[in-house]
This record gives structure tokens, sequence and C-alpha cells, in this order.
């Protein structure tokens, strides 16, 4: 059981560690915007379509 419990910590302590990444990451882009813009993982245009000017049409 206690291995159980021990589980459901890391994991846990996993993913707020990865939400605090994520909300650090987003505090230093805006506070320096002349590195671009965010690109943030599985946002945007993927393998399956183009990129224009703000849109995203596939294929």
């Amino acid at each position: 059981m206690i291995n159980f419990l021990i589980a459901i910590g890391v994991i846990f302590a996993l993913s707020a560690g990865w939400i605090w990444v994520q909300q650090a990451a987003r505090v230093y882009a805006a506070k320096h915007p002349e590195l671009g813009a965010v690109k943030e993982e599985g946002l945007g245009c993927g393998k399956s379509c183009g990129c224009k000017v703000g849109s995203c049409d596939k294929k």
C-alpha cells in the first residue's frame, strides 16, 4: 500500500512541477517580448496542415 501512495505522490509532484514550469515560462516570455512569440507544445499547426498568417489550413 505504501508503494501505491508513493507512486501517487510522485505523479502528483511531477504534474504540479510541470504546471509550475509552464507558468514560469509564460511569465518569462511576457517580460521578454523581444525573444518572439511563445510556441507552446500542442498548439498551432501540426504536420498535416500549412500555416498562413494566423490560420491553419489542411493540406
